[in-house]
């Protein structure tokens, strides 16, 4: 594995690991039909370091794979404070383009697909909304809105006032201090991430802060495949959560899977096998 340092204009470092294709093709890779490079997205709080295994076992299916790392979390530095200033627009404007830099330079003739978890997910959709075309499409795996409306019971007044206290609590403190919140923390983060995940858990709509396009509209555009995976005990992202995201992009080719194994909104990552599976043939059946 090689880890290639990017670096953005708030002088942010951000890690992006690279994993060759391993396994056997089982389809010639022609101009016609490249191989595909996933582009892993982590989810908010979750070190891109926890997916190497889960990129591994992908690799060895023949998929060139990129992990990227969310602006401040995992080996990103520095960690976000007082001075952290971005959000949601600022990941997909700025970071995800420079991580996509470093993905053609290293794999030139591999299609790129964008696979996002939780958050990632929801930034993934952002970031396909302001390039169109250029991905072969996007893998959601726990991934959809935190909009209260889509959670169950008190879960979704809990989302509501949980989101609503935590964007409260950056704002006066200048950062989200996560580490030192020991239930549902994601590690410290910038106080307009968290209000960008706040607004969107409130109204349900991508409206962050600093937009330069209206990213619903765009959304709604999008003509591209999508996998969505959902997971069974997954409190974070039940199946209406996914289902609002999906909702969101009506002339996508979409395609759905629940994973009836216990694996819950994380479980997935170092137990791999079956969702690589079905990952798998979905990229093949492209």
């Amino acid at each position: 594995m090689e880890t290639v340092p990017i670096q953005v204009p708030d002088g942010s470092t951000i890690p992006v690991r690279l994993l060759p294709a391993g396994g056997a093709h089982r389809h010639p890779v022609t101009p016609d039909a490249p191989r595909p490079v996933v582009v892993v997205v982590p989810g908010l709080g979750v070190p891109g370091a926890y997916y190497e295994t889960f990129g591994r076992h992908l690799a060895n299916r023949g998929f060139d794979v990129a992990i990227g790392e969310l602006r401040g979390n995992g080996d990103s530095r520095p960690k976000p404070n007082p001075s952290s200033a971005y959000g949601y627009h600022e990941l997909v404007s700025v970071d995800f383009p420079a991580i996509f830099e470093v993905v053609r330079a290293r794999f030139p003739s591999s299609t790129p697909y964008l696979l996002g978890h939780s958050m990632g997910g929801q930034l993934a959709v952002m970031y396909a909304s302001r390039i169109r075309g250029r991905l072969g499409g996007l893998v959601l795996i726990a991934s959809g809105t935190p909009y209260y409306r889509g959670y169950p019971g008190v879960f979704g007044p809990g989302m509501l006032v949980g989101t609503t206290a935590a964007a409260l609590t950056a704002s006066l403190a200048g950062f989200w201090p996560g580490d030192r919140i020991t239930v549902g923390g994601f590690g410290p983060q910038s106080k307009v991430l968290i209000s960008d995940w706040a607004r969107l858990a409130r109204t349900g709509r991508f409206v962050p802060v600093g937009a330069d396009m209206d990213y619903e509209e765009r959304i709604a555009r999008l003509k591209l495949p999508v996998l969505s995976i959902t997971m069974t005990g997954d409190d974070l992202t039940p199946p209406r959560s996914a289902e609002h995201l999906l909702a969101k992009l009506p002339n996508a080719e979409i395609s759905t899977w629940h994973q009836p194994q216990r694996l819950g909104h994380n479980g997935w990552i170092p137990d791999p096998d079956s969702t690589v599976d079905r990952i798998e043939k979905w990229l093949r059946d492209r």
